[in-house]
């Protein structure tokens, strides 16, 4: 055979010096292609949004024991509605992100709430089919010594044997209790003495007393035992010796309240 039959077995045929296909696979074959042309159809198809997003909150310097109310508003910018996905809470933990909580944004709205004992440094991440992942910027809230931070240092030694002279953190008497509660939980620093401890703070009148407050009760004007109150009447306390620190009424009206912490 010559020449001409041998190209057309291959499904081909030589045409005023263009080749022509015979199949659709041919074509596709023989098309011709702009090396731009793959590249940017592929990058159009796969383009993604970069979703707009808003954090919200109420405060940052929030009481230790308070709740923390963050809101997030994800915005699809070119369409101005709302973008759908998830939105993760993270907060910086040992030396990484970490992920507290994780919600549906379905209404362009996602609020989390959350207790921190501590300062902490959050961001919500948004994540969603046809969007690309957004960060919020990273959002410092300060977490303050509270009276009930006080007070829940002060349940956390019920049970310890009282022992003149003692400060903690296994054995104390009364001044000794207070003096080492208030350092742990606030950093405040008070004397050894229920007499001199009287003289710290801000004076409280009885019925405008909150958790976390000092109670020094009082021999005439003298200071002679201290105690933290807990609400209701009552007081966390180191009593005397032979007891031990726990829950105890106030049990007579000559006493003077001080208020170290907010």
């Amino acid at each position: 055979m010559g020449p001409g039959t041998a190209v057309l077995s291959l499904g081909l045929c030589l045409c005023a010096g263009q080749l022509f296909a015979s199949s659709p696979a041919a074509a596709a074959a023989a098309a011709p292609v702009n090396a731009t042309t793959v590249p940017v159809a592929q990058a159009a198809a796969a383009a993604k949004v970069t979703p707009k997003q808003t954090v919200y909150t109420a405060s940052r310097n929030i009481p230790w024991g308070s709740t923390l109310k963050v809101t997030t508003k994800v915005i699809n910018p070119k369409t101005g509605k709302i973008a759908k996905g998830n939105v993760s809470f993270q907060a910086w933990s040992n030396g990484a992100w970490r992920t507290w909580s994780t919600k549906a944004s379905t209404n362009g709205w996602v609020t989390f709430t959350v207790k921190p004992t501590s300062n902490v440094l959050f961001r919500t991440l948004f994540a969603g089919s046809g969007y690309n992942w957004k960060l919020s910027p990273n959002t410092r809230v300060t977490v303050r010594a509270s009276g009930a931070k006080v007070l829940a240092e002060a349940k956390r030694h019920k049970g310890a044997l009282y022992l003149y002279g003692a400060s903690g953190p296994n054995r104390f008497d009364c001044s000794g209790f207070t003096k080492y509660v208030y350092k742990k939980a606030a950093g405040k620093s008070l004397p050894h003495k229920a007499n001199l401890q009287q003289k710290y703070g801000t004076g409280i009148a009885k019925n405008k007393k909150q958790i976390g407050d000092l109670i020094v009760f009082r021999s005439g004007s003298y200071g002679s035992h201290v105690g933290i109150y807990a609400g209701n009447g009552y007081v966390y306390d180191s009593p005397h010796s032979g007891a031990r620190v726990g829950l105890h009424k106030i049990w007579n009206n000559n006493y003077v309240v001080r208020r170290l912490v907010a």
